[in-house]
């Protein structure tokens, strides 16, 4: 590698709303006696399911477990083909014939190029190449989720019987019935005896929508494996840190206080980094792609020359003189680009290439295991592709202990007409972040604590069970489900809910969150719970929000929490303390010492006009408050008040005053 160093003294660092730090354990990379790594190892365990939805993160072998799943069914249960359906033509390469048995796997994988239709050609002849697979004595097809959309068209209900379907990058199939693709799922599942082995990183779409409904869902054998399990065991990887970079008008230009462009101040050239452009659909866009790299270009330095073999861009750095290898994947002459893509895939070392410029490529299924930072610039609204580019950095590799991802967004502009779209923007940025904190923290296992027990510290799951008084379990296995493989999407679920998203910078008391408001939420996605057991996964879900959000610290032979300002033993912890804290809190504590103090008060206008629509659970919730309130001030709360808290009172005071006079009303 390049020993040169330059001062990086001059680079800003993000604000980190997220610091994760792992053991390299290397358990995650380990290969047992069938050549298989920990995940791939438990979702073989799996492998007689005929329906087997499999959630995992980037760089954990989701390809290379399919292959070996698929090949058990091909040898040993009765399934003739496999067909293996990917987003986009680039991660067919995920697929490319592999020797399995010389790392101690019963059979290779092996594919015929011809039945490779992740190349170049028209929809037409890879329909047509597609059908004819079905005829043939071939076992294996790769083709994009496309190509399997046309071809089904031309098919029987009968033509994928005793076949494997694998759909890779799942969240792209959606319950919307003008989703294509879950309609051919469905009917897949409906009409014949095919197999399906789902996959992905992110079971949750960036919408509202499920991905499938929930009599579906039921179907599916369920194996996930989580981040945490996936960093902390790695080799190299220390840390990531998942932060923000605020700016004013353009990132590309020069911002008055530094005399650097936003670009300019976060961009460190000494880290090898995907930049992801914003969309040309969003506020931050220039709506001119081509040009947007172009300034990019013009951040970091001189353009030298561009390979016409590679398409390699050649920059002089006007920081430090060095020449700086970048790939351009913006450009739309599909020639050029696929240049660049080949030259990407023949990567080896981390001197290869310095930085990637990027619009909608460099996401799922992209592979440069030497990237440090994703530097995504503009508010992103799916929290699935969040988890897509922050997976492009934490790959394991011996250039990097520490992982970044870093979020370039516009500051809201008190005088711009747009404040409450950046306003909603930041917000929702902001809670990205806070999903991904509970999805790359170290899970616990929470279970009732009763006073007459006494602790087993044997029995005790290596610290990693807590025991909460007043804690209810689930009842049934439907619940019981949701806790064990669906948490992380009920949590993101329940963070992109726009009543959540007003609540949570603390405009609303903790208990109206995580007791009225939150399991409202759970009761909208999973009707058929039963009221106990709405009751047992809010606690699980607001429990784990909580935990994971504090520090657990040892003194002495005791252990304590730290929680929002709190030092509590760890052996008195009840429901009724967990539920008087705001879980998600911190991060907007974080955000509001990081922005200005105009910004701030943009902010919390914004959130002010937008008020939440005051019910009779949370007014009556509130009385004993007030009652506290005039208690302590000798007043009632008023609401001109510039503290929310005591304005939200008010409010509850005058519905509860006017559900009275109705009440009297009618007699």
């Amino acid at each position: 590698m390049n020993e040169e160093k330059i001062d990086t003294t001059t680079y800003s660092k993000p604000i980190n709303l997220v610091k994760v730090n792992y053991a390299q354990t290397g358990q995650s990379k380990q290969i047992n006696s069938l050549g298989m790594r920990e995940m791939q190892a438990k979702a073989f365990e799996a492998r007689t399911a005929k329906y087997l939805l499999l959630k995992s993160p980037p760089a954990s072998g989701k390809s290379r477990a399919l292959m070996f799943l698929a090949l058990d069914k091909l040898k040993n249960q009765g399934i003739s083909k496999v067909i293996v359906a990917v987003p986009e033509r680039s991660i067919g390469s995920s697929f490319s014939p592999i020797q399995l048995t010389k790392f101690g796997f019963f059979a290779d994988w092996e594919l015929n190029p011809k039945y490779n239709l992740c190349t170049v050609g028209n929809d037409g002849s890879k329909v047509k190449a597609f059908l004819s697979f079905l005829e043939s004595d071939e076992n294996i097809l790769i083709c994009t989720h496309a190509t399997l959309r046309f071809a089904f068209e031309g098919m029987t209900d009968t033509s994928l019987n005793d076949c494997l379907l694998a759909i890779d990058e799942f969240h792209h199939v959606s319950a919307d019935g003008q989703n294509r693709l879950g309609e051919v799922l469905r009917k897949v599942m409906e009409k014949s005896t095919a197999h399906i082995i789902a996959m992905t990183g992110s079971y949750f779409r960036g919408d509202s929508i499920p991905v499938l409904l929930p009599e579906d869902e039921a179907k599916f054998t369920k194996v996930t494996y989580n981040y945490y399990e996936q960093l902390n065991g790695y080799e190299h990887l220390k840390s990531l840190g998942i932060g923000y970079h605020f700016y004013q008008g353009r990132y590309y230009k020069k911002q008055d206080d530094s005399g650097l462009s936003a670009l300019e101040e976060i961009l460190d050239e000494n880290l090898k980094t995907i930049i992801h452009i914003p969309s040309v659909n969003s506020a931050e866009s220039s709506k001119e792609k081509l040009e947007e790299v172009s300034h990019v270009i013009d951040c970091i330095g001189e353009l030298e020359y561009q390979d016409d073999e590679t398409g390699i861009l050649y920059v002089k750095s006007k920081r430090s003189g060095r020449i700086l290898k970048i790939a351009d994947l913006v450009n739309d002459n599909q020639k050029e680009r696929d240049k660049a893509v080949a030259y990407l895939r023949g990567v080896s070392s981390a001197d290869d290439i310095d930085i990637i410029v990027a619009l909608g490529m460099a996401k799922e299924g992209f592979d440069w295991p030497f990237c440090q930072h994703a530097l995504t610039i503009g508010y992103r609204g799916s929290l699935t592709e969040i988890i897509q580019i922050i997976g492009r950095a934490t790959r394991d590799s011996n250039n990097k202990t520490h992982a970044q991802f870093t979020n370039l967004i516009a500051q809201p502009d008190a005088v711009d007409d747009d404040v409450k779209l950046a306003v909603n923007n930041m917000l929702k940025a902001i809670t990205a972040s806070l999903l991904m904190e509970q999805v790359l923290a170290p899970n616990f296992n929470f279970r009732p604590k009763y006073d007459d027990e006494i602790d087993d510290e044997e029995n005790e799951d290596d610290g990693k069970t807590i025991k909460v008084r007043g804690f209810k379990l689930p009842t049934s296995q439907r619940a019981k489900d949701i806790i064990e493989s669906d948490l992380n999407d009920l949590k993101a679920r329940i963070l992109q809910d726009d009543t959540m998203l007003k609540a949570m910078p603390g405009n609303i008391e903790p208990e109206v969150i995580n007791t009225i408001i939150i399991p409202k939420i759970i009761r909208e996605i999973y009707p058929d719970l039963s009221p106990e057991d709405v009751e047992a996964v809010r606690q699980y879900v607001v429990v784990d929000a909580v935990i994971k959000n504090s520090t657990i610290e040892e003194q002495g032979s005791k252990k304590f929490i730290r929680m929002a300002g709190s030092f509590v033993d760890i052996d008195d912890i009840h429901i009724d303390l967990i539920d008087t804290i705001n879980p998600f809190q911190k991060a907007f504590e974080i955000l509001s010492k990081s922005v200005t103090t105009s910004v701030l008060k943009a902010i919390q206008d914004t959130i002010n006009v937008s008020k939440i629509e005051m019910t009779q659970e949370e007014a009556i919730l509130l009385w004993d408050k007030i009652k506290e309130w005039v208690a302590k001030t000798g007043e009632q709360p008023n609401i001109q008040s510039f503290d929310q808290k005591e304005q939200r009172m008010a409010q509850a005071l005058i519905f509860l005053r006017e559900a009275k006079r109705k009440r009297e009303q009618n007699g």
